[in-house]
């Protein structure tokens, strides 16, 4: 499907790198290390779009034209506010005690670039957690480590299959990268 283009993934996500693998679709990763900001104003889910193309633009500098270049960036949006990393232990705590019995929004956005031509595109999922307890947050927490991870957890870890209760949606845009999405963009390339 991909004979003779080099795909590059602009992501350290093992999650991302997981995705494409169960995809099928051979790749390289690249990373530059860009700051993850965005213009004061800017409609939350224009926002992962932005980052992505940050990040797009300068793996770019390094790729040939050939080369098809994926970047994503995924947002967790509670009550019109971002959640972002956690901090610390301290604010992971804070984090899932806020989503706890709530509804949240997972956006992703994605820049696919080749030949000097961009696609771009952001996939919005809904995440419903039950109200989780204090010792559930804390375990979940002292074993999975949640840090780099936006919202302060991951779907298919422990937290997802005791803790939620629905998704309307995309699982894998949760995860970090709608595949299924990405793979349509790049038969059409």
């Amino acid at each position: 499907m991909y004979t003779g283009k080099r795909v590059i993934l602009a992501s350290q996500s093992p999650r991302r790198k997981q995705l494409l693998e169960q995809a099928g679709i051979p790749f390289e990763v690249k990373v530059v290390d860009t700051e993850e900001t965005f213009p004061a104003g800017m409609h939350i889910p224009e926002i992962p779009v932005h980052i992505a193309r940050q990040k797009s633009a300068a793996v770019a500098a390094l790729c040939n034209s050939e080369d098809i270049i994926i970047t994503a960036d995924t947002v967790v949006v509670l009550d019109d506010t971002i959640i972002g990393k956690p901090r610390d232990r301290d604010d992971a705590i804070r984090i899932l005690s806020a989503l706890s019995g709530r509804t949240h929004r997972v956006i992703t956005g994605v820049v696919i670039q080749h030949k000097g031509k961009e696609q771009s595109f952001s996939k919005e999922t809904e995440v419903h957690f039950k109200p989780l307890t204090t010792e559930q947050i804390i375990y979940y927490i002292d074993e999975y480590k949640p840090y780099d991870k936006a919202g302060a957890y991951a779907i298919q870890e422990w937290i997802g299959a005791v803790g939620i209760d629905g998704i309307n949606g995309c699982f894998y845009n949760v995860m970090g990268l709608p595949i299924s999405n990405v793979v349509e963009v790049l038969q059409k390339m």
